[in-house]
């Protein structure tokens, strides 16, 4: 009696963790495709509490991952259909992860719209491939090759700990703090005035990340995260 006891109060624990993981709103999302990168996102979003349908043409690779998710199926995306048996049209999110086969990609984003999903992430290969989803109706496109190469080169070709871009012009940069920075509060270094950037945050060594103010002072070797037009952001970067 004692041990039946004791495996339901575990499940209880089980549970009550696994809903505390899980986000307040709806916490459903489907992905199409699951390949390298659908695969990854769908891990990713069950790690973090989210209710994953995944959904491959291929049935094998379904066998291969559906234990992993929520529920995982094999069906055609590009049939309006499919997505209906699916009840894809009650999620409120979905992500089309096919990049290789660009009719397919297209397709199963159109059936999505006509579905009427009101959130749509879709992953392009190209920012042609990007521009017809958008037309088609995606809300959101990734590409992930082409901002990845982007991060990178800015990593290499310069002092950057990590550079990620906010739309087309404005960025946000990790690196070493330049030196005529330290020494001084931040309101009295002119950093904003001068270079059109914004220190918004500061690492000592040792030390976890803290939310810069005017009056923080910057000391040599601390990392500093600053936030501006891609161009400044560059530019400061690059000061010793």
């Amino acid at each position: 009696m004692a041990d039946d006891r004791f495996k339901i109060l575990r499940r209880i624990r089980r549970r009550r963790s696994a809903a505390e993981r899980r986000p307040a709103r709806d916490s459903r999302v489907a992905v199409i495709g699951l390949g390298r990168f659908g695969h990854s996102l769908a891990l990713e979003l069950m790690r973090r509490g989210w209710d994953v349908l995944g959904i491959d043409a291929d049935p094998g690779v379904v066998q291969k991952t559906g234990d992993e998710l929520t529920h995982a199926a094999a069906a055609d995306c590009t049939d309006p259909h499919a997505l209906e048996q699916l009840g894809v049209g009650q999620f409120s999110r979905a992500v089309v992860g096919i990049g290789s086969d660009l009719e397919a990609s297209i397709l199963a984003t159109s059936n999505l719209v006509d579905a009427g999903v009101p959130n749509i992430w879709a992953r392009a290969n190209t920012r042609q491939h990007g521009q017809i989803l958008k037309r088609v109706g995606a809300h959101h496109v990734v590409l992930p090759e082409h901002d990845m190469g982007e991060r990178v080169a800015h990593l290499v070709t310069g002092r950057m700990l990590d550079f990620i871009t906010f739309d087309s012009d404005y960025a946000l940069v990790k690196t070493l703090a330049p030196k005529f920075v330290g020494g001084v509060p931040l309101g009295e270094s002119r950093v904003r005035s001068t270079y059109g950037v914004t220190v918004v945050g500061i690492k000592r060594p040792g030390a976890d990340f803290t939310h810069a103010t005017a009056e923080t002072v910057v000391e040599p070797g601390d990392v500093v995260i600053v936030t501006g037009r891609t161009q400044a952001v560059e530019t400061f970067a690059e000061l010793e």
